[in-house]
């Protein structure tokens, strides 16, 4: 097992993979004390049999830059090739402003082929290679030097089988014409507001029993200032407070460092200087945010007028697609885009795109009483009136 160490290794290996069709990539991280990740390790592999193509990179070494990878990854006549590469996207969006292309996602690919609903790497090796993986080295310190052999073995096996997988359902989509639909899918994840949040819509992903608008303009304000505190200081979210405290502190809006003395949830450290400076201000920004700028919550669901006869034959019609395409159906269409499609709305996910050639033509003429669904022994077939 081969570790890089040094920018002239890595720049020739990046040279011999460029000669290739593909690469295969993935990362170690930790994530536990830090904002960002914190890249501990890359895997490298292109086409070929056993180890000998493939590579660790060790971007904790003295003087190695990553540069050669990111000029492979700019290189569009070399497919890169992931599993579940969100988060190994995030870092090198962070670290170097670039995303790999063309990009190939392993697990998006066996979604559309069949393997079921967010089908993990463990899965996918036990079915197409026909092999099992050591999993017992997936949760440690992968910062720590020296790597132990373990280490090494587990993360070589996640780019060393990663091939034969790629070169599967590469086929898989080939014979079946559904690459198109893992390249809209793909489209998202080399989006770069994916990974850009913005402090002041952070409120979001807070979960609050209220919809009091003078309530979430606090939650909103408090949110905001730790979400910008913990990207400049790069420490996790929840150091600096979690959410139960973040809700608590909108509800009890302490006006002094002795209100937050009395908090329930606060982290000590967050009950004295910066922190609590900062929690104090975005309570009193809050708590004097006017009536038009108060936010609001989505309350469009609520409000739908869903035909509930429509919604159940919308559901028979998607287990039927479902059956005939072997996608998941939550890939196609969740709960809430038929519950929508029933009310009438018509700008959803499910209805463009692949998703529209799947299901959303036919649900669209379920609707308008263009097509009937019969029930024939086991299955459902779709009739035309």
């Amino acid at each position: 097992m081969k570790t890089l160490t040094s920018t002239e290794d890595l720049q020739a290996f990046c040279e011999a993979a460029a000669q290739h069709d593909y690469v295969t990539v993935d990362t170690e991280f930790l994530r536990e004390r830090t904002y960002y990740s914190k890249l501990c390790l890359v895997q490298l592999a292109y086409p070929g049999a056993g180890d000998e193509n493939a590579v660790l990179v060790d971007p904790l070494a003295d003087g190695l830059s990553l540069e050669p990878l990111y000029d492979l990854f700019r290189n569009e006549t070399v497919v890169k090739v992931f599993h579940a590469a969100r988060q190994d996207l995030e870092i090198f969006w962070v670290d170097a402003q670039v995303f790999p292309k063309p990009l190939f996602d392993t697990q998006v690919a066996a979604m559309v082929c069949g393997f079921g609903e967010q089908v993990g790497y463990e899965t996918l090796v036990r079915k197409i290679v026909k092999q099992g993986l050591d999993k017992t080295s997936r949760f440690t310190d992968w910062s720590r030097r020296p790597l132990s052999d373990a280490q090494k073995t587990y993360a070589l096996a996640d780019v060393t089988h990663l091939r034969q997988i790629y070169e599967y359902l590469a086929a898989e989509l080939k014979r079946t014409g559904r690459a198109r639909w893992v390249e809209e899918e793909l489209q998202v994840l080399t989006d770069p507001a994916t990974y850009d949040v913005d402090p002041q819509e952070a409120w979001r992903r807070v979960k609050t029993r209220t919809n009091s608008g003078k309530f979430l303009a606090v939650v909103r304000e408090l949110a905001a200032f730790r979400e910008t505190y913990a990207k400049t200081n790069n420490v996790p979210r929840n150091r600096v407070f979690k959410d139960d405290a973040l809700v608590e502190l909108a509800s009890t809006k302490p006006k002094n460092a002795s209100d937050l003395g009395n908090s329930r949830l606060l982290l000590r450290e967050a009950r004295k200087g910066v922190i609590a400076e900062g929690i104090l201000q975005a309570v009193a920004k809050g708590a004097d945010c006017p009536a038009g700028s108060q936010p609001q919550p989505d309350r469009s669901r609520e409000k739908l007028q869903v035909n509930p006869a429509l919604a159940d034959l919308l559901r028979v019609l998607l287990k039927a697609k479902t059956e005939a395409s072997g996608v998941a159906a939550k890939l196609i269409a969740p709960s809430s885009d038929l519950d929508a499609i029933a009310a009438g709305q018509r700008n959803v996910p499910a209805l463009k795109g692949w998703r529209l050639e799947v299901f959303g033509a036919d649900a669209l003429r379920l609707c308008n009483g263009e097509i009937a669904l019969a029930a024939k022994g086991q299955d459902v077939k779709v009739v035309t009136l």
